[in-house]
Parts: structure tokens; sequence; C-alpha cells
């Protein structure tokens, strides 16, 4: 068991120094893996975030409590039917090659979110403003409810009310980016530091790929003068026992994640800066239902019946993480209740329902395992991830007698190729974008871009539509609740364990926060040593 408490959701990571503080300094922190783009807009891979979420803000950002507080607005209103949104821009909100930043800019990025061939993963975020599904549809009916009413006032206007769209703004999907700079190289201004031009505390001096990325003060943030930091480099080390050794030999001062056989030590040892962060995530794969064996629910059943996940989180990944049995993780409430309370296993234990799962794979035609066909179960290469699929390969061998070979590649490679929907199963999951259970669902409605199984089905989709129409926020988690029932019947995806962070970060560095969106901020870091 960890000996050191875990901090509550969308809680601070204050790290507390009562050392003399510098004015400045230089601070590396380690990533396991990089992305393939840092597109605000349109990426949505979580490896994106760390430069992301300290290059960029938004009109609002989350605060340490998980409270929305002003950025680049000011100020806002909502009129009284919840519906027509309009924010003032800071009059010294900047971009950081100095130009100021408009409401323009915000009509530019978001009209550009709901143009097709932008690629933009999270389109639909942007479906409840009025007339922008119609626009994503067809280009030419521009009758999206959304305006600069002068250079400094952004107004756009709901279809229908959504109770979380302000925690929706702080999400890198609605950041801005500027016209000028994306279409004079819509492929490559994310991926040289020239063209890199954001709105946040920091800005993009170098790209290494492959090494780091290295971020400066930005000098023409609103509040750079309470930014204390002079340089951030995210240092790229994908095996995280390789970034534990660097950081225990002083050699950078964070990382983002910890080898698991490591963590009862540095959960016991004192002041050396271990720290456990709630996760609004869930780790799965996904089940193609138009490939063979799995297009049998009985198959898939099968395999998810057969997994032990207490012996994952305990002996495999060592952790204090959540056996899963659904897809919506603990820690977001609504109504005043936790979504998960009270909810149905669907056919699940956090141990292996052996003979359940022998006699479904039976009754699909394949007892004792005799006869299954040749499966591959791909993932994106990462040691502590194969080594999870490894268990859990071991598992159906023993509990179903079944051979099931593991594929892995690059995340540049896997990824695009996974979007394709042309894999047996598919190792992935899920972190929150913004703490409402509508950020798991919403990604399995019909068309969906994060709907990397192909799958659908139209009670779902009226479910997911009528708990995003009702204002009673009881009946939208009724509603909410018979959708994941659904997607977990008929097992489109593989639940394996909801998550924490496991990350380091030195004693002597004050003011660093990770939220639960895993976002690591850096804007009110200071280092004394």
């Amino acid at each position: 068991m960890l000996k050191k408490a875990m901090l509550p959701v969308m809680a601070a990571l204050l790290l507390a120094s009562t050392s003399p503080v510098w004015a400045a300094g230089e601070l590396t922190y380690v990533v396991n893996n990089e992305s393939a783009k840092y597109d605000p807009g349109t990426t949505a891979e979580t490896f994106a975030t760390p430069i992301i979420g300290n290059a960029f803000e938004g009109l609002v950002k989350y605060a340490s409590d998980g409270a929305i507080v002003p950025a680049l607005a000011e100020s806002w209103t909502i009129s009284e039917d919840g519906l027509t949104y309009t924010f003032e821009i800071r009059a010294d909100a900047k971009w950081s090659d100095g130009k100021p930043v408009t409401a323009g800019d915000f009509v530019y990025a978001w009209k550009r979110v709901l143009t097709p061939a932008s690629g933009a993963m999270n389109a639909p975020m942007l479906y409840s403003i009025a007339g922008a599904e119609e626009y994503f549809a067809d280009q030419s009916k521009d009758n999206v409810a959304l305006s600069a009413t002068d250079d400094k006032t952004l107004t756009f206007t709901l279809k229908q009310r959504v109770p979380y769209m302000m925690q929706l703004l702080g999400f890198s999907t609605f950041y801005p980016v500027r016209e000028d700079i994306v279409s004079a190289d819509p492929e490559g201004w994310t991926t040289k530091p020239e063209t890199y031009i954001g709105t946040g505390p920091f800005k993009v001096t170098a790209m290494n790929f492959g090494e780091s990325v290295v971020l400066e003060k930005n000098p023409e943030y609103y509040n750079a003068a309470n930014v204390s930091l002079d340089k951030l480099t995210f240092r790229l080390i994908p095996d995280p026992a390789t970034a534990l050794a660097a950081y225990e030999a002083g050699d950078v001062d964070g990382i983002e994640s910890v080898p698991a056989p490591e963590i009862p030590r540095l959960s016991s040892e004192e002041n050396n800066g271990f720290l456990v962060v709630p996760a609004l995530g869930t780790t799965y794969a996904f089940f193609n239902p138009a490939q063979k064996p799995l297009d049998d629910v009985r198959v898939r059943k099968a395999l998810s019946m057969a997994i032990d996940r207490e012996e994952i989180v305990e002996f495999v990944l060592q952790s204090a993480d959540q056996p899963a049995l659904g897809l919506v993780p603990p820690g977001m409430s609504v109504a005043g209740e936790d979504f998960t309370q009270g909810r149905d296993t669907f056919g699940l234990a956090p141990t292996a329902e052996v003979d359940a799962a022998k006699a479904l794979l039976a009754e699909a035609g394949y007892p004792d395992g005799a006869g299954f066909p040749d499966t591959v179960f791909v993932t994106y290469s990462s040691p502590p991830i194969e080594k999870l699929l490894e268990a859990i390969q071991q598992m159906w061998k023993k509990n179903l007698n079944i051979d099931v070979k593991i594929q892995a590649s690059e995340w540049q490679v896997y990824y695009p190729e996974v979007q394709k929907v042309q894999y047996q199963i598919a190792q992935m999951g899920w972190g929150a974008d913004y703490p409402h259970p509508m950020t798991f669902l919403d990604n399995f409605v019909t068309g969906s871009p994060n709907n990397l199984a192909g799958w659908s089905n139209a009670d779902y989709d009226a479910l997911i539509a009528d708990a995003k129409a009702t204002n009673d926020e009881k009946v939208s988690l009724d509603d909410m609740r018979k959708a994941e029932a659904i997607i977990m019947n008929e097992m489109i995806i593989l639940p394996q364990y909801h998550r924490n962070q496991y990350m380091m970060m030195k004693p002597y560095v004050s003011g660093f926060w990770r939220s639960p969106l895993n976002v690591p901020y850096f804007d009110a870091v200071t280092i004394s040593k």
C-alpha cells in the first residue's frame, strides 16, 4: 500500500519550501512520449498537453483547486436562458510575438476546428454552438452563431443549454490560433519555434524532435511579472527506469512517470519528491466489432471476463490504480452524485470470472479455445503498457487456452493506423478533457473521430443527445448511465484500470501542479536551492 496520500481531484500539487527563493531559474522535466503535432485546435493526443498547456491559454483556465478563472478573457456574461455567452478579452492579451489577441482570432480558430480539412479530432466539442454541426457538414452553410462584435468582444450562442460549457472552454480545442501563421504553413507551423506563436506564459524556442522541446518565459504574457522560470525544458526519455535514474542522479528536476516496480520504494521514502496525482482517466483497449473473432459479443465478453484486474493493478502495475469495470472513472459528479455510484458491473469482476468466460467462449464456437482464429493485439511502444499486455496475454492463455499475438509500434506510426479501424484489438485509453462524464461518453457517438472502434448504436446516440438537451441534471445523469451500460453490455471496450499519475518533482521546486486532466503547469513555479 502506498504510504503517501493522494491529493484530491483538481487540487494543487503545491510543493512548499522554506528556503530562500530564487527570482528566476531553469527546470528540466522528463516526458516519456512526444506528439506528432502540437496544434491545440486539432490534436487529441495526451502527449501534446505539456507543451500546449504552457505555451497557450484560452478564454478561461483551470485554477489549482479546479475552479474556472479568467485567462485571456477578463470577464464574461451568460444570458438568463443559459444560451448566449459574451466574453471581454483583456486589453493586454498578446501573442508571443507581441501582436494583440483579438476576438477574431477565436472566431478563426473555432471555425478552423469545424473545418473537416483541418483534421481536428475534437470538432464535436463545438457542436453545441448553433449552426456549428451544420457548418462542419457543409462549409457553404455558414450560420455559426459565433462572432467578434469588436476586437475585444466575443459572442456565441448555443443551440441548447450546456451545463459544463465553461469547463469545455478551458480545454485546448477552444484555444486561439493565428490565421496568418497557420495559413502560411498549415502542416508545419507547430514544428518550428519561429512559427509556434502562442498566448501562454512560455514560448517555444527550440524543438529537437526525439530529444527535447525548450520553452522560455514569454515576456508578452499578460502575467509575465509573476512567472519566475526563465527556461523550461521538456526532455524526452521514453523508458521510465532511465528517467528515474536521471532524476535520482540530479540530472533532471522532474519526471512525469515512474516505473511500476519502484512505486513501493519511492512511496516509502521521505522527501524524495514522489507524488500521486489522481487522474480522471481510464486505460482500456478497443475491440473492433467488425473484425473476426471480435464480431461476436460473446467473444468480447469472454476476453474481458477472463482477465484479473486486481492482479494487474497489484502485481503488474504495482500501483494504487483501481480495477476498471466500466468506461467512466470515479471522481466526476452530476446532480451531486458520483457518476459511478451504484454502477452495474456488466458481468465483470475485479478478479477473473474463468468459468463464465470459458462457457461464453464455448458458446461462441471455441470450446477450450479450439479453433480460435489468429488474433493480434496492437499497442504503442511503451515498456509499462507492453508489460501490461503481456500479462493479459498470459491470462488469456491460462484461462481460455487461446494465443493472442502482441504487436507494438511507435506512437507516430501506431495512432494513424488505429484511426483506420483495421485492427482486431487496440490498446488505448482516455483522460478527461473536462471534469464531466460526457468527456468519455461523447467519444462513442456515431461518427465521432475518437470512436476508434467504428461502433454505431442508435439507442446510444439518442441517450447522449437527450442527456445534453435536458436542463434536469438528474435526468441527464440517468441518460448517461444508461448510455454507458449499452457500451459495456456490448463490450466495445476492454476496461483495464482507472489510473493515477505517479511522478517525481524535486522538493526545491515550489508552485508546480498537475491537473487530473494530465496537464503539468509551470507558470507559478519557483526554485529554491
